[in-house]
C-alpha cells in the first residue's frame, strides 16, 4: 500500500506534452458544456483526500446526490499523476489535486479549472531532511535527492530562499516517490527532500535532522477538489452536492465519538494504516473542517501571494506550457473579482460561492 500512497504530487517532464494533448480534446467541449445528471470525480490516496473514499461507501455522496437528482460517482485511481491527466483530458468532472498541479496540468493545458473546495494545506507533511547537520544552511553544495518538479522541489526552492540561497547552490536529484526511501539509506545520499509517509520513515534513521518544513511556508502547499468551469456553470446542483457531501463528511470524521473513530478508522484501513497513524498524518494536515474557514482561507489577501509565488517557479522551471512568456501567461481569479496574470488567459479559479452556501446553510 505505501507504493500507492506515495504516488500523490508526483510529477515529470512527460506532463508537459500529456497537457498538450489535453488541450486538442477538450478544447471544443470545455466551452459546450450542457447540464447533465451524471457526474464523475477522481481521487487518489492521501490524508487530506480519505473523506472522499468514506463519503463514497458510507452513502454521503450519494445522498447528497440524490438531493439533487443527479448521481456523482467517486473513482479512485492509483496513480496521482494519471488521475489529473484524465481529468485534463475530459475523463472526469473533477479531480483532487494540489494548487499547483492545478496550474501546471490542467489549467497550462487550457483547461478551464475552478478549485471547489479548499480542502487543507500541508503543514509539516512535507520536509527537507539532512545527514549530519541540522541547520539548513548546510544544504549548500549537496546534491538533493527528490521528485523533481514536484511540490518536494517547490518547498526546497521556497528553503532556499528563506536562508539566502538558490537553487544554483545545490544540486537536485530526480528521485522518485517510490525509491526516496531506500535512496536515503544510502551514504551516497546526504540531503532529501520528500513528504510522509515517507518523511517519517526516513527520520527514524539515527542521524537524520528535518531542517525545513511545510509548517514554514503555511497555506503554500495546498489541497484542492477541482472541477472543470464549464461543466460546473452548466450544472450548480453538481457543485452544490460536492461540497454539501464535504462538510458533512468532515464533520462527522472530526468527532471523537464512536462514529468519528469509525469513520477515521474507515479511512486509515483504506490508505494502509490504522486509526493512529492516520490521525498522526492529520495532525500534520491543516484541515478546514468547517465551510467558514475554508471561506477564510480563500477569501485572504494570502492567497493569491501565495500562487504568485507558485506561478514564479512553475515558470522557471518550464511548467506553465509553450508559449508562456512571463509567470504571469496563465490568469488565475479569486473571490471578490481579484484577478493574477493574463486575464485574457484566466485557466484557474479560486471560487468561494458553494463554500458560502454550505457556510450559510443554504444548500
Amino acid at each position: 500500500m505505501l507504493d500507492t500512497l506515495v504516488n500523490r504530487r508526483h510529477r515529470g517532464f512527460t506532463l508537459l506534452l500529456l497537457c498538450a494533448l489535453a488541450t486538442l480534446l477538450v478544447s471544443g467541449s470545455a466551452s459546450a458544456a450542457e447540464a447533465k445528471k451524471k457526474f464523475k470525480v477522481a481521487w487518489t490516496i492521501y490524508a487530506g483526500w480519505m473523506p472522499w473514499d468514506y463519503g463514497e461507501n458510507s452513502g454521503i455522496v450519494k445522498k447528497w446526490a440524490d438531493k439533487y437528482g443527479i448521481e456523482i460517482e467517486v473513482v479512485q485511481l492509483n496513480d496521482y499523476v494519471e488521475s489529473i491527466n484524465q481529468y485534463t483530458a475530459g475523463g472526469f468532472d473533477g479531480c483532487v489535486m494540489t494548487n499547483m498541479d492545478a496550474l501546471t496540468i490542467p489549467a497550462a493545458g487550457g483547461v478551464d479549472s475552478t478549485a471547489l473546495i479548499v480542502g487543507d494545506f500541508s503543514n509539516g507533511n512535507d520536509g527537507v531532511i539532512l545527514k549530519k547537520a541540522d541547520k539548513l544552511e548546510a544544504i549548500k553544495g549537496q546534491s538533493v535527492n527528490l521528485v523533481e518538479l514536484s511540490v518536494s522541489h517547490y518547498l526546497l526552492a521556497r528553503g532556499l530562499e528563506s536562508a539566502g540561497l538558490a537553487e544554483k547552490d545545490v544540486t537536485v536529484v530526480n528521485t522518485s516517490d517510490a525509491d526516496i526511501v531506500s535512496a536515503a539509506a544510502t551514504d551516497d545520499v546526504t540531503a532529501i527532500v520528500t513528504w510522509n509517509p515517507q518523511l517519517g520513515e526516513i527520520l527514524k534513521t539515527p542521524g537524520t535532522h528535518k531542517v525545513f518544513d511545510s509548517s514554514q511556508i503555511p497555506g503554500e502547499i495546498i489541497d484542492l477538489m477541482v472541477v472543470n468551469t464549464a461543466t460546473l456553470a452548466a450544472n450548480p446542483d453538481f457543485g452544490k452536492a460536492l461540497v454539501g457531501a464535504w462538510y458533512e463528511i468532515l464533520a462527522v470524521m472530526q468527532k471523537d465519538d464512536d462514529a468519528g473513530k469509525a469513520a477515521r478508522s474507515a479511512m486509515a484501513k483504506a490508505s494502509g494504516t490504522d486509526l493512529a497513524g492516520y490521525d498522526s498524518q492529520l495532525k500534520t494536515t491543516r484541515m478546514f473542517w468547517t465551510p467558514a474557514d475554508a471561506v477564510a482561507f480563500t477569501q485572504s489577501a494570502d492567497l493569491p501571494k501565495t500562487m504568485a509565488h507558485v506561478a514564479k517557479f512553475s515558470f522557471a522551471h518550464g511548467l506553465l506550457g509553450e508559449g508562456a512568456g512571463s509567470a504571469e501567461f496563465i490568469g488565475m481569479g479569486f473571490p471578490g473579482g481579484v484577478v493574477s496574470g493574463d486575464k485574457g488567459n484566466l485557466k484557474l479559479r479560486f471560487d468561494d460561492t458553494y463554500m458560502k452556501m454550505a457556510a450559510d446553510q443554504k444548500l
